[in-house]
This record gives C-alpha cells, structure tokens and sequence, in this order.
C-alpha cells in the first residue's frame, strides 16, 4: 500500500497483531509492500539477533501458527523463541491466496517459499559469514544464529552482526538446500501451540475484542425468507431510540448503526422492512430427488474407461446402492464478528477471513473504492473449517461503516449466522459394481448430485458472499468458480473416484486401485442455498459412499473388510495405514455382520474406511467400534483408531490434536448434524434446532498411529480423519445389526426406521 508509516498506524487504530507485531524498523519498510519472490518479503533478520517471518497462511485453531515458526526456526538454525511470525495482512505479508484445503502446511513445507526463504537466508548468512571469517561454507556450523568454525570455535559471528536490521535484497533460491530431517532440533518435536496460554487465561485478543478509537456498532437485518426483496424501510420506526445512528439500505442488504451493542440489536429488532415474498424452497423430505431431477450446471467425467457397461454385463453379480448426505453447517460455537473503518475513500477491516487478499479484492468493489486503499488485517476468529460469516460480517461492517464514515463493529446474532451460512453440501450418490465369481470387483460406477460450491470471495465478485449477492452484486460464474477439471491431467481434487479403481497414470492424484473398468460421472446442481467448504467439502460424502458401498460388497461376498479393501488397493502407503489401524485395534478377522448377532438392547461391532485424500494430499485409515442400542436406535461411538501418514511429521502433538478434532467433528457431523428448513426459510436457527455433538456427550476413546516419513513430501492433515470417520461408523452399525445406514446423519429415528425393516 502507498502508505506512511504515520498514516498507516492512524488508520489502523489500536491494533495489536493477535501473536506478534513486526519489529519497528521492520514495519516501516513493509509497508511498501511483499514481494513473494524475494527474501526479504519473509523474512528478516532483526538488529537483537531476533528473526522476524511472514506467512499468508494464517491460524485458524489448527495449530499451522506453531508450525510455521518451527519452519523457520529450523531451516535459521535458530531457537524457537526468537522467531516471531506476523500473518495474514495485506500491508505486511505476502498473498498467499487462501488458508484452506489442508494445503497450508505442505504450501510452505514442501519446497515452498517459507521453507525456501528460511533455507535461501541461512545459505546466503553462511556465505557471508564464510567471506567474514575466512572459512570455507563447509567448514562452518550454526547454532542458534550464531556461525562458527567447525575446527575453531573462536571463529565466529552471528546473524545480528552480519544482516542485523538490514536487507538482504536477495531472490528467493529454488536450489536453496533444505536441512535434513535426521539433523532436526525443532521441526518433529511437540511444541506447545503459542497462542493456547493467552487463551486460557483471557488475555488472546480475537476479532471480537479489537477495539478502535470512535467505534460504532452495527447490526443487520436480514430477509425473512430466501428470496425476499426490500420493498420499504420505515426509517422512523427506530428514530427516537436511543443511541441510534442511521439505518444503512443498499439493495436488499438492510442494517442498522448505533452508538453500542445492545442499542443496535433493539433498533434491528424493532426497524420496520417490508420485503416481497420469498421465492419458495424445494421440500425437504424430497430434496434428494430435487438434486437428481434438476438441470445440472455441469456434467463432468471424472473418469471413463468406456468399458463399465460391458464388464457389467459380464459379471457374475451385480450390486447397487445409493447414499444420502445432508446440508450441514459450519456451526461455529462463537458467531462471527468485524471491525471496519471506511473513511476518505480507505478502508481498513480486522478480519477472521481466511483469505485477506481475496476479500480485498472484492471489498475494494463492494465499497467501489481502488483495491490499494483496502488494508485488510486478519485477527483470529470463531475456529473454521471452511466458510462460516466470516467474510459476511466484514462486508457488513465495511457496508455500514461507509454509510456512517466511523468504525463499526458488527458480530452476528446466532440466527444470523445459522440461517444465512454458507452450508456445507448436500449429495446424492449411486454406487454400481459388478464382481466375478470369486468376488473380486470389475467394474466400479459412480454417479452423484451436489449442489455447485461457492461462497469465497471472488474471483471478480463480491456476489459469492451472502452480504454481496443481498447488495445486489452476482455471484462470478459457475465456470469461473469452479473451472472443469482436465481429463488428460488426472486429479481426484474431491474423491469422487473410489481408492478402489487404477484411475489415470499420469497428472496429479493417479489411481490407487486395481479396478481398471471405471465411471466417474458429477453432476453440479444450483442450490437453492449459499454453500461453501465445510471441512473436508465432497471429499468426506464421496467417501462415506465409497466406504460404506465397499464394505456392503465384502459382506455380499462374505469376505473381511480388511482383507477386501487389501485386495483391491495398490498403493502401498495407503495399504499401509489400513494395516497398522487394523492392527492397533486388533482387528478380528472375519466377515460382517457379527454372527449370531443380537438384535435386542445393545449391540457392539467394529467398522473400518480409508481415504487417500484429494488423492494425493493424506493417507488415513480408522477403525470404529460402537454400541448400538436396538431398543433406543442411539449409536454410541466407543473407540476409534486413527492410522495417519502424512510425510513427514513437523509437530506430532499438533497432527494428533488435527486428527483427534477431525475424528470428533466426523462423529457429530454423522450421527447428529442436518440443516433443516420449511418452504420459505431455515429452520434450524439455534443449538435446539441444529444439534452439533452435545456438550456432556459420551466420547470415545481415540488412539491414533503416526507414520512418519521425514524424506516424503509433506501432505495435509487437518481433513483426513473426518473424511474416513462417518463410513467407519456406519460399517460398525452394520457388523453390530446387519442393518445398513445410508443416509446421513444416523439419527435415532433413522437407526430404529432401518432395525424395524429387518426379516
């Protein structure tokens, strides 16, 4: 940004970075912006030996923070606490475009411009150090920032005295070697997460507690029902309230600025709209075939050997079944909360966004002011995995915020932010397979029905977003969004292609299977809702279908699950993980269901799935064990074990926090989450309506099995248990009762419907 520093700090209020501020000398030089292709756009070496970096992937609650300043304090050779890392801020780090997909860590991992910068600085400091002291590089070790001579000791400088406070001016260098794992002191260990004790004890500063001076509060006023249009807004019904500022209309978007919280909730509540009737929602109990029937937006083969039909033909069985997975929502504990300050044609926002360079791009066209006036600041949040009102509710305190010229803070009510989310998605998914005599499958079909993803800012419209769509902008295409994936380039981005099939053999991904006659057919479906990534986005419905389908096949051919899924799968890390869970739960050998199973009061029995996810980016495999009870239909998950490959591993309590979260967010998503609505509106607007895993509930116990590989690329890790978690479940209510759930969530209704139906 062209911006003074002086400019800079008055713009941006009382700003405290939620872990770290960039050191003096060091701010005063980024404001002229990151360069992703230089060193000093990461990091810098400060005058007290300190080491200042910068990330564009930013903390979401999963622990990336800790990681990254492992990164760089390694690759330095530097103590752990003398890194400080500021992320995710238009004016100070680099566009790194959006922290999500489990992409983050391995993004800056593997050979990626973190880890570069840190190794292209240590390189360069050692050759510096090496002109210094007249000694060769390989002659040289460093420790703690401190370069000395392998044979004399006493030869020595640090990295204070040799670029303390100065520029490197340097080009990141793709040679830069990286450090070898065996020579580790700080990545792979257990480092405590930094932010955990300023949480404890009150003292982190969230987006809702940023504070700046002149601040106005905000609050909106949504349509009553999907659809509806502004037809008048009777601005006196509000006007002797007290504390009332001003009632903001643009298009549809409505809300209202007061002088404090509560004032702004009484002027929202009692602001008189009249909205248009809305225009009618699909019914709910018939949305499933609602998505089969409607007209796609895009078909796409994923995969095609053009031989499916044929093999099926042949085969000795034929087995068919289809899956149900609902709307679900991100349903984050805290509501979402912005702080914007539009004054003079600049803007800047504190942000929980994931992505702050996209929504400055995009605020810069809500707000119709040049995108190098948007400064946007990300402070951390209600956690997420994918999309809840974060970007929402900054559109909306930048909205008011311009209408008032102060700064407004907006946090949304809770109905706010259930109602007008970005949901997860709905499926429907036919599974078809044909086995030969020996039950071997071959020939695998898969045709789905989802509603299209969107809700990230852009690309080029702010209309993605549910405030920019209601202020009248639309939403960038679908093609534009979600560009068509290339067939001759293989990549199984969503795990629409079973682990089970040879896939392609050349591009991203590549099969993982031995099924070589294989179908893969999406159909993109305009929802009638906003939608958005949710933790694991198709890749956990896909495999929920591909799970459970496959274990119904191993059951047809009395054959174990384990030993089925093993004599289908090729790819030898992926065969691994499925052996060391079956291993760590001491799996029994045998087909499903249980013999002589019970089929009154409680009944137990274990189930198993895997996933290479995205297929390429995690392997994980997980045993369930549950408890069912026949009487009540009520699932209780006892145990899971988790086997877990993710490369190499930076921090092993933070993969087996990533993978213990993802497992309970799994069980809750399976048994209890379902967005509901009637034909105007959600319904599911609160924690009586939307049932999350409840507090007080049974947890399971959860065991998991790390396998590191410190010479592999590093993969994600913050979406592979819950991706595998639901098929687990569901194959373990099957070994307890013989009873198949194919529709999520399994509901007790659901289970006791499903029991009622047995022979």
């Amino acid at each position: 940004m062209s911006l003074s520093r002086r400019d800079f700090l008055k713009t941006s209020g009382a700003l405290i970075v939620t872990f770290s501020l960039a050191p003096e000398s060091v701010l005063a030089q980024r404001l002229d912006g990151a360069s992703s292709n230089q060193l000093d756009g990461w990091l810098a070496v400060n005058g007290d030996g300190t080491v200042t970096a910068y990330t564009g992937k930013c903390e979401l609650g999963h622990g990336l923070y800790t990681a990254q300043t492992q990164l760089i304090a390694e690759e330095l050779s530097v103590s752990f606490n003398r890194v400080k890392l500021i992320q995710c801020d238009t004016a100070l780090t680099p566009d790194q475009g959006t922290t999500s997909g489990a992409q983050s860590h391995p993004t800056n991992f593997n050979q990626g411009a973190l880890a570069l910068a840190g190794a292209t600085a240590r390189e360069a400091l050692l050759e510096m150090a090496s002109t210094r002291l007249g000694v060769a590089v390989d002659q040289l070790t460093v420790k703690d920032g401190v370069i000395s001579g392998k044979a004399d000791a006493s030869k020595k400088v640090s990295y204070a005295e040799l670029v303390g406070g100065k520029k490197f001016n340097l080009t990141l260098n793709t040679r830069a070697k990286r450090k070898n794992p065996s020579d580790w002191t700080v990545l792979g260990t257990p480092v405590p997460r930094i932010e955990i004790p300023a949480m404890a004890t009150g003292e982190f500063e969230y987006v809702h507690n940023v504070r700046v001076p002149g601040m106005l509060h905000g609050q909106v006023v949504r349509p009553p029902a999907y659809g509806s249009t502004v037809m008048s807004v009777d601005q006196n019904s509000v006007r002797d309230l007290f504390g009332n500022v001003k009632v903001v209309v643009k298009k549809n978007f409505v809300g209202v600025v007061a002088e404090k919280p509560w004032q702004a909730m009484q002027a929202a509540n009692k602001l008189k709209v009249t909205w248009t009737p809305g225009a009618g929602l699909p019914k709910q109990s018939e949305f499933h075939d609602y998505l089969r029937n409607k007209k796609p937006a895009r078909d796409t083969y994923a995969v095609n050997s053009k031989d499916v039909d044929e093999k099926i033909a042949q085969a000795a069985k034929v087995i068919n079944a289809t899956y149900h997975y609902p709307y679900q929502m991100h349903g984050s504990f805290g509501t979402s909360c912005a702080v914007a300050d539009v004054q003079s044609g600049k803007a800047t926002v504190y942000s929980p966004t994931q992505a702050v360079y996209p929504l400055r791009s995009t605020l810069a066209m809500l707000l119709g002011i040049p995108q190098e006036n948007v400064h946007v600041i990300f402070k951390m949040g209600s956690g997420c995995y994918g999309i809840n009102g974060a970007d929402t509710v900054s559109y909306d305190a930048a909205l008011l915020s311009q209408a008032v010229g102060k700064p407004v803070r907006v946090q949304l009510t809770r109905k706010d932010e259930m109602a007008w989310e970005n949901y997860g998605l709905a499926f429907v998914i036919d599974e078809r397979a044909g086995i030969d005599k020996d039950g071997t499958i071959i020939a695998w079909h898969h045709e789905s029905w989802s509603p299209t993803l969107g809700g990230r800012p852009g690309p080029n419209s702010p209309g993605n977003v549910v405030t920019g769509l209601i202020a009248g902008f639309e939403p960038a295409p679908f093609a534009a969004r979600s560009p068509a994936p290339d067939p001759a380039n293989f990549a199984n981005n969503n795990n629409a292609v079973p682990s089970y099939v040879a896939g392609a053999v050349n591009g991203r991904g590549g099969g993982t299977g031995k099924i070589r006659s294989e179908r893969v057919l999406t159909h993109d479906v305009q929802s009638p809702f906003f939608t958005g990534p949710l933790r694991s986005p198709a890749r956990l419905q896909n495999t929920f279908a591909h799970e459970s389908f496959l274990d119904e096949i191993a059951a047809e051919v009395k054959t174990d699950p384990v030993e089925y899924r093993l004599r289908h799968l090729s790819d030898p890390r992926l065969i691994e993980v499925v052996k060391a869970a079956a291993k760590a739960a001491n799996w029994e050998p045998r087909s499903s269901p249980r013999a002589a199973a019970r089929r009154t009061g409680v009944a137990t029995g274990r189930g198993i799935s895997c996933v290479l996810y995205e297929g390429d980016n995690g392997y994980c495999a997980v045993v369930a064990e549950v408890d069912v009870n026949q009487d009540t239909g009520r699932i209780s998950v006892k145990r899971l074990v988790i086997a877990n490959d993710v490369g190499p591993i930076s921090n092993p309590d933070g993969l087996r926090n990533q993978l213990e979260g993802g497992a309970l967010h799994g069980v809750s998503r399976t048994l209890n989450e379902e967005v509901t609505w009637d034909d105007q509106k959600v319904t599911s607007i609160d924690w009586r309506t939307y049932r999350p895993l409840p507090v007080g509930a049974d947890i399971p116990k959860i065991e998991t099995v790390l396998i590191n590989r410190p010479d592999a690329r590093a993969t994600g890790a913050g979406e592979t248990a819950v991706t595998v978690v639901g098929a687990a479940i569901g194959n373990a209510v099957f070994d307890a009762t013989g009873v198949r759930l194919r529709q999520v969530p399994f509901t007790p209704e659901r289970v006791k419907a499903e029991l009622a139906k047995r022979i």
